[in-house]
This record gives C-alpha cells, sequence and structure tokens, in this order.
C-alpha cells in the first residue's frame, strides 16, 4: 500500500511501526463555531482512510483531537455571554450530530485540550530544561525556532524566508520574531491554569504535540489534518515533540486537498461559507458524502450546485442499478474486487475506486436486462465494495424517491397517478397515459418501467 508522505513528497509504502496496527492521529475542530464543509472534507477523508485501512485487515488506533480552549472560543463565550464549558459541549453535540449525519463514524479516541493540561504543563518543562523555550517578561513562554535544526522540513521553508512571513507574530518579548508561543499568561477574568510560570493556558501547537505522544506515543504511523496546517500547526507540532522526546515524531504526513465554492476561496466576507447543517438543509447526506469523496483526497474540492447535482445523478445510477435485485454472495470472474484494492492502495484513490464501481453497476444493469444468474452476485459486491466508502446504506427506493416531499405533489399521488396511467395503458389508451407520464416529469418526476412494475425517481436529485 502507497501513501503519499508531504514530509518526503512522494509516495512511500505503508510499513507500521507494529505489524498489523496503524496508529494514527488527526487534527480535529477548535469548537467554537459548527463545522463548514472545508471540515467535512477532512472528516470523510479520514473517515474513508479508516474504513479502508480496517477493511484491509489493520488495526487501526484512530485519534482526532478536540480543541476546547482557544482564543477563538474565548472571544465567542463572551460574545455569547455563556460559560466556555457550555459553548464547548454545544459545538460539540452540534459536530457529533453533523458528522453521524454524513456517515463519518466516530474516531476511537477524542482527547480535549483541558483534560491534558497537566502533560502540556509537563511538555513545555521538558522543552525549556533541555534550552528550547524560554519565560518571557511578558509571562508567556516561547519556543526558540532557531534552536530546532530541522524546523521548515514539512513545509520545505526557509527560516530566514519565514521571517518576513504574515504569519509570524512580532512581540518585544520575543528574542526572535520567529519564536511562537507555548504558554500563554492569564489577563485578567480569562480562564486559566496553574503553572510553573503563573497561571495562563496552553498555546494551540503544543495542545496537539501532548494529546497526540500521550495517546500513541512518541513516535506513531501517520498524522493527518487539513491543508492549512501544514504551516505553521503541523510545522511547530514537530520542532516542539522531537526536541521534548528525541524521537521522531511521526513516520507519514497526510493532508486532504482545500475547498473552494465556485472557484473562490471559501469565506464569510465572500458570504461564499456554508456550514455542513446548512448544506444538508438542501442536499441529502450521502450526496454530500459522495461529492468529498469522488475526487483524490489530496486534489483541490470545488463545491458548487452544478458538482452536488452530478453526484445526485451519480448515485442514481448505482441505486438503479441496485433496485430490483437481492443481493446474494457468489463468484465473479471480472477481477472487480482486485481492481479496487488496486486503485485504493494507491493513495486511497477513491476516483479511481469509483470508475470500477462504475463498470460494475454497468455489467450489472446487462445482466438484469438477460435475467443473468450474475445479478444478485454483482449487486452484492457493488454494495459490499461501496460500503467501504461509505456508500449504498439506504434502499434503492428510499434514495431514489427521497426529495418528494418537497414536490408540490404527495407521494400517494404520485402513486396514484401511476395507477391512473397503468390502467390507461391496459385499456390501450397511450395517449392519456403518455399525457400522466409528462405532467409528471414537468415535475421533475422520471418514471421507469420494468418487469417488476413503474418506479420514480427526482430529476436531479
Amino acid at each position: 500500500m502507497q501513501i503519499y508522505n508531504t514530509l518526503t513528497r512522494r509516495k512511500e509504502t505503508l510499513t507500521p511501526l507494529e505489524a498489523g496496527r496503524v496508529r494514527m492521529y488527526v487534527c480535529g475542530i477548535t469548537v467554537y463555531d459548527y463545522c463548514h464543509i472545508g471540515h467535512a472534507r477532512v472528516m470523510v477523508a479520514f473517515d474513508m482512510i479508516t474504513r479502508y485501512l480496517r477493511w484491509r485487515g489493520f488495526d487501526v488506533d484512530y485519534v482526532r483531537n478536540i480543541t476546547d480552549i482557544d482564543d477563538k472560543i474565548l472571544k465567542r463565550a463572551e460574545e455569547n455571554g455563556e460559560p466556555i464549558a457550555a459553548l464547548t459541549e454545544r459545538m460539540i453535540d452540534a459536530m457529533h450530530e453533523d458528522e453521524g449525519r454524513i456517515g463519518v463514524l466516530r474516531p476511537d479516541r477524542e482527547p480535549r485540550a483541558t483534560a491534558h493540561v497537566d502533560d502540556i504543563v509537563a511538555m513545555v518543562q521538558r522543552l525549556i530544561d533541555k534550552g528550547y523555550a524560554y519565560l518571557a517578561a511578558n509571562g508567556d513562554v516561547y519556543y526558540r525556532v532557531r534552536r530546532f535544526e530541522g524546523y521548515g522540513k514539512l513545509s520545505n521553508r526557509d527560516l530566514d524566508d519565514m521571517r518576513s512571513g504574515a504569519r509570524i507574530e512580532v512581540e518585544a518579548a520575543k528574542e526572535d520574531p520567529l519564536d511562537f508561543v507555548l504558554w500563554k499568561a492569564a489577563k485578567p477574568g480569562e480562564e486559566s491554569w496553574p503553572s510553573p510560570w503563573g497561571a495562563g493556558r496552553p498555546g494551540w501547537h503544543i495542545e496537539c504535540s501532548a494529546m497526540s505522544t500521550c495517546c500513541l506515543g512518541d513516535t506513531f504511523d501517520i498524522h493527518g489534518g487539513g491543508p492549512d496546517l501544514v504551516f505553521p500547526h503541523h510545522e511547530n507540532e514537530i520542532a516542539q515533540s522531537e526536541a521534548a522526546t528525541g524521537q521522531a515524531y511521526v513516520n507519514t504526513w497526510m493532508h486532504a486537498g482545500a475547498v473552494r465554492v465556485d472557484h473562490e476561496k471559501m469565506s464569510k466576507s465572500l458570504g461564499n461559507f456554508f456550514t455542513i447543517r446548512e448544506v444538508l438543509e438542501v442536499h441529502a447526506p450521502e450526496v454530500v458524502r459522495y461529492l468529498l469523496l469522488a475526487s483524490h483526497y489530496r486534489s483541490p474540492l470545488n463545491y458548487a450546485p452544478d458538482a452536488l447535482g452530478e453526484a445526485r445523478r451519480s448515485l442514481e445510477r448505482f441505486y438503479n442499478a441496485l433496485q430490483g435485485v437481492t443481493p446474494v454472495a457468489g463468484e465473479l470472474e471480472a477481477g472487480y474486487r482486485e481492481r479496487f484494492v488496486a486503485a485504493m492502495d494507491d493513495d486511497f484513490n477513491t476516483a479511481e475506486a469509483l470508475a470500477v464501481l462504475f463498470d460494475l453497476a454497468r455489467e450489472l444493469n446487462r445482466t438484469k436486462q438477460d435475467v443473468s444468474e450474475c445479478a444478485p452476485a454483482l449487486a452484492y459486491e457493488l454494495i459490499s465494495l461501496g460500503g467501504v466508502l461509505g456508500f449504498f446504506g439506504q434502499a434503492p427506493a428510499d434514495f431514489l424517491q427521497a426529495g418528494a416531499g418537497r414536490l408540490p405533489m404527495t407521494e400517494e399521488e404520485i402513486e396514484a397517478h401511476i395507477e391512473a396511467r397503468a390502467q390507461a395503458k391496459k385499456a390501450k389508451d397511450f395517449a392519456t397515459a403518455d399525457g400522466i407520464r409528462d405532467e409528471l416529469a414537468a415535475l421533475g418526476i422520471v418514471l421507469k418501467d420494468s418487469r417488476e412494475g413503474t418506479t420514480w425517481v427526482i430529476e436531479g436529485r
């Protein structure tokens, strides 16, 4: 199995530190607001990766943290006039609800930063003792970036070039503008924890270093996250963790691609910022999941109405193929499973894996028309392989008829029209039958005739 490693900028063979077991940490959400579609991309990507690794026989220990103390959280709680714990608990519940709807399984562990403050303090103290960190005059503790020889190796940046970077905070208390905060001294009235350097709270970067190593050990197999985390967050994690432990931090770094909306960067100022729950008010959860997995996880993703419509139509092709067939396990000679595995073993290439599933669906449609004995086995294989990606968990009729409640006609009325059309055809009144079909088509209701009878789907949904 080959995985692209951001650190080495090439595909490498997955060789777990412990045979048969993969230890993976993914940076989670800062819980001050509802999750947006960019969060969904990362959630679904690493859910897919976890599902596939387990299907291939690996014991996966999947850890995804929750950042429940941060400047943004403090600001939002103050704006809302609510306790920090009330805000974070509400947002965590919303996150679990949103990810569950798009088929994302819970990670094995979800460590929270506030539950690991003692571990964070201990790691900061080790960095101070080793000369990698210092207590500044303002009460903050900073990391000495130039003290760590390998800084910049993940993002492929030069220290001197970074000095003028827009994301580097310049403060008089720092020894060097490149240094970043490990521990923030508390301001009056702020939530704080005790430490050897006074009351305060952890910096964002040190939280993940402490939580990941506490859960998975000083060195583990895979660390993942969104594309915006490569620098400075993941770069800083490497510097902190390797300086503190003296060990290599992570073997393989994985990053999902960025999400754009109509080919523009997603932002609230542009009015193109969508939360997961806003999207799910309009589009079926499986359609959203399909869009997020239809392209390679590392590729940029364009979120647009046309793309969602195409995702819906793609799923309809699968569900139409499955409709009317009872899946039964059986022998197949076409090698679909082997091709699926080859695609997924090549850095989780879901686009190629879905192409294999489309071939399966085409063969299933052909065998249905020929009343072939292979149809049940093909349907079983399609559902089995699709399930590895989190698809085809619904009955075909349920998916294909979804959305009928938003039409200007109830499901009962649609069925009554279908029955009236059947009676007209039986009486050889084909003009009336065609008129009923055209009336329904004008409302976006497409009829599909087969030997088993007439079913209907919603066009473009």
